[in-house]
């Protein structure tokens, strides 16, 4: 039986990080779509393709971090973020404030995500580690 290929058509194309996207993820409710964007995390509205929010990952004296990796917590209230510098950010997605800042890989953390509960968060980095951290609220 022979069947006939999916075709997919791009719904929205979103342009303009000068260093590429490495990681998208989708809000809990589907409506909001999370990416890196050299130094910030931008949030997009998926129906529109308008730009909601933006997140600078100012790491202090001015300085930016790259972000390479997004992830969503279940509630859909906070957004995770691995960066070059070897961190782990939580952000308020209400406010777009920092709210909580983890250290210890040795190297860029290059992917995040949460445990379907939110009571955990798993890291892997470049340093050959994957860890896994218990979180409290933001």
């Amino acid at each position: 039986m022979k069947t006939d290929p999916i075709q997919c058509l791009p719904h929205i194309t979103i342009e303009g990080a000068k260093r590429g996207i490495n990681s998208v993820a989708f809000s809990p409710d589907g409506i909001t779509l999370a990416s890196d964007n050299d130094n910030t995390i931008r949030l997009w509205d998926v129906v529109t393709g308008q730009k909601k929010k933006i997140f600078w990952v100012d790491i202090g004296r001015n300085i930016t971090a790259a972000v390479d990796s997004v992830a969503f917590s279940p509630d859909g209230l906070t957004l995770v973020t691995g960066s070059e510098d070897q961190t782990i950010r939580l952000w308020d997605i209400a406010t777009g404030e920092k709210c909580l800042t983890i250290k210890g890989h040795t190297a860029p953390v290059m992917s995040v995500v949460f445990s379907p509960d939110g009571q955990l968060l798993a890291s892997g980095s470049k340093d050959g580690t994957a860890r896994l951290w218990r979180l409290r609220k933001c």
